[in-house]
Formats: structure tokens, sequence, C-alpha cells
């Protein structure tokens, strides 16, 4: 008896030696055509749009003469037109037509683009910017000049123009040239990020006077006390330990007692500790406190304290202790008096 038949295995018609086996999920059972055929350029299309949507690249076209170059150009030309044509205010259209004509080195083409696409739109930044470098990028450095001396003087609050247009000339080892792209945008008085550019501008070529009457010139246009506390301590820091006084002296002056604020008195109290004019310290603590009162003192209260602690004795200490409570207690009175 055969194995097959130990085990009460059936064999059935095709089940012959040698016979090839057909699984049954690949038997057709319902052999009637469908409702839709599919065809097989249904199928390739289908294939073609999944990798489209993947990103795939199209086919490149092979182009093998100067004729079939021609009528790429046009039929890409034609497409660029007329994208614009249906939507003009669309810049990113314009954008895309320029790169394409600089990318072909029809570098003349592609400002045309530009251009009329500033036509369209003259206050959009990211077109003046995006004309620029391509400007910049194929060496053409006087156009891009050009442009930006048109962009800040059309879009003169564009804080973008100058920096770009002050750090190209800067690169180009125009010092003089980025300088006077920096004294002009100072004449519109803008933020404070834009002096500090100047500034450091020319602290990269050890101008430090330059940078000093830039300081100077920017405390007056924005009138904060900590720009005030930043310019004493670019003197101090550079040497200057008289002209940072000054500045602290004058700042005081500057904002009277009603606007000069805590945080001054302590800069200013902290620069003298560190020239060890402890009795400078003593009187610029004593007078901001008398001036500000307890609410306005916390932390120079604090920051007193610790300066005695460092550097007085157990009378100054107290004394420190004594006029933090003599305080607290006028205000008391004064609260009580008004019936509070």
């Amino acid at each position: 008896m055969s194995q097959a038949v130990a085990f009460g295995a059936k064999r059935g018609s095709d089940d012959k030696p040698g016979a090839t086996r057909i699984p049954k999920a690949a038997r057709v059972k319902n052999k009637t055509p469908a409702a839709m055929q599919i065809t097989a350029e249904q199928i390739l299309q289908e294939v073609t749009d999944r990798q489209l949507e993947k990103g795939a690249p199209p086919p490149k076209q092979p182009i093998r003469n100067e004729e079939e170059l021609r009528d790429y150009k046009m039929r890409k030309r034609k497409t660029f037109e007329d994208n614009i044509r249906k939507n003009r205010g669309v810049m990113s259209n314009w954008i895309k037509y320029a790169e394409w004509e600089a990318g072909q080195k029809e570098i003349q083409r592609a400002e045309s683009v530009f251009e009329r696409a500033l036509d369209e739109d003259h206050r959009n930044i990211g077109l003046w910017l995006k004309y620029a470098e391509m400007e910049m990028k194929n060496g053409q450095v006087n156009h891009a000049r050009n442009l930006w001396n048109r962009g800040v003087t059309i879009l003169p609050r564009a804080d973008q123009f100058w920096f770009k247009f002050a750090y190209m000339e800067e690169m180009l080892g125009e010092v003089g040239k980025a300088r006077q792209v920096f004294e002009r945008w100072m004449e519109w008085e803008p933020q404070e990020q834009a002096w500090f550019s100047y500034i450091k501008m020319e602290m990269r070529y050890k101008e430090v006077e330059r940078a000093r009457k830039i300081y100077e010139r920017f405390v007056q246009v924005h009138p904060v006390t900590k720009y005030w506390i930043k310019y004493a301590k670019f003197e101090e820091e550079n040497g200057y330990l008289a002209a940072a006084r000054n500045v602290y002296e004058r700042g005081m002056e500057f904002f009277g007692d009603e606007h000069t604020d805590e945080s001054f008195y302590m800069a200013f109290a902290k620069y003298e500790e560190r020239q060890k004019e402890f009795e400078r310290v003593r009187t610029i603590y004593k007078y901001a406190i008398d001036k500000l009162g307890k609410e306005k003192c916390t932390d120079l209260f604090k920051a007193y304290s610790q300066f005695e602690k460092r550097h007085g004795d157990r009378l100054a200490i107290d004394d420190v202790i004594t006029s933090k409570r003599r305080l607290q207690y006028e205000e008391q009175l004064a609260l009580n008096s008004k019936g509070l």
C-alpha cells in the first residue's frame, strides 16, 4: 500500500505522475466579461500619472540641433506667457519665467521679464530680491547696484534692501560705498538693528571713532534707557572710561528723575563699582532709592545690599536696611493718611 493511500489521500483526474497542479486561487470560475473593460493604454496612463504625482521628472526631450533648440525655447516661452496672461498678478509665474531665461543665459530677456513684473507690482519685496539676486549671481554688479538704488528710493522702509545693498558693497571690498549706503539709510531713522549693523561694520574695520559717533546719533534718535546703557558699556569696553561715565551722567540729565528707571541706576552703580569708586556707588544707590521709592526699588535694594556686603562694613549694611524700612514706614503713613 502506497503512503498516499495509507493517509487517505485522493488522486484526482489531473493528478497524473509528472502533471503540474494549478492552485485553486488561479482558477477562473466566472468567465463572463466585466461590465467595464480596461485597456492596456489606460493602465499605462495610470502608471504615468502616479509617477508624476510622486514627483518623477518627465522624460527629457533630446535636442539635436539649433533649430530644435529654438523650437523648444519658443514653446516654453509661449507656456510662460500664457500663464502670465491668465493671471498677471501672480508674481511666482513671472519669477519662474525670468529664472528660466537666466538659466538659458538669456540675461537681457530675464531682465525684461523682471521689469515687466515690476510694472505690475513694484511694491513686491520678494520680486526685487529675486531680481537683484539674479543680477549678482550672473556678475552684473553695476546692474545690481542700480537696482538696489531704485529699490531703496521707491521703498525706503524695506530694511532688507538696505541690508543687502550694504552687504553687497562690503563683500566687493567697497567699504566706502557700504558706508554711504548706511548713511543714506540712517537719514530715515530706522529701527535699532540697522544702527547696530552699521556700528558692527565699522568695528570690523577697527573704526572705533566712527562707531562712537554712530552710537551718539543712535541714542538721540532712539532715546531709551537700555540703549544709553549699551552706549556706556561700549565706551567702557573700548577703554573710554571717562566717556562711559559721561554717558551715564548725561543719561540721568536727559531722562530726568521721572524717566530714569531702576536698570539705569543699577548699570551706573555697577560701572562705578568696576572702577572701584565705592563712594560714588553709594551716592548713586541712595539717590536712586530716594527718587524712585520702594515699589520701584526691589532689585535696587538687593544690589545695594550685596554691594555693601562685598565692600562695606556693618554700619553700612545697617544703613541699607534702615533706608528700606524708612521707605516702607513713610509709604504706610501716606496710605493711612488717605484712609486706605
